[in-house]
């Protein structure tokens, strides 16, 4: 889960779409890209894994800090492959 500090708190991101006219798209809340290209983007956000589809996708910005990109393109299709999940720890996935 994505995590933002403010003081000496930690306050969970917030995750938000923006969608302007099919072209341009704005995401909160991102934790990693994990793969991309002019018809295809997939990222791991703080409400499970995002993927994007269209045509000449480009993305404009990308902050991992503040966990914000911003896309460029025509944007066919925005879907949630899953939900988030807590991930097993270095021992769980090894022992288990």
């Amino acid at each position: 889960m994505a995590y933002e500090m403010n003081g000496n708190h930690q306050t969970t991101m917030e995750h938000r779409l923006e969608l302007q006219g099919r072209e341009r798209l704005t995401v909160s809340g991102v934790e990693d890209v994990e793969r991309f290209d002019e018809n295809c983007i997939v990222m791991a956000t703080c409400a499970g894994t995002l993927v994007i589809n269209g045509a000449q996708l480009h993305i404009d910005k990308l902050s991992l800090d503040g966990g914000e990109l911003h896309v460029d393109g025509h944007v066919d299709a925005v879907s949630y492959e899953d939900a988030p999940t807590s991930r097993p720890s270095f021992f769980g996935r090894l022992f288990g």
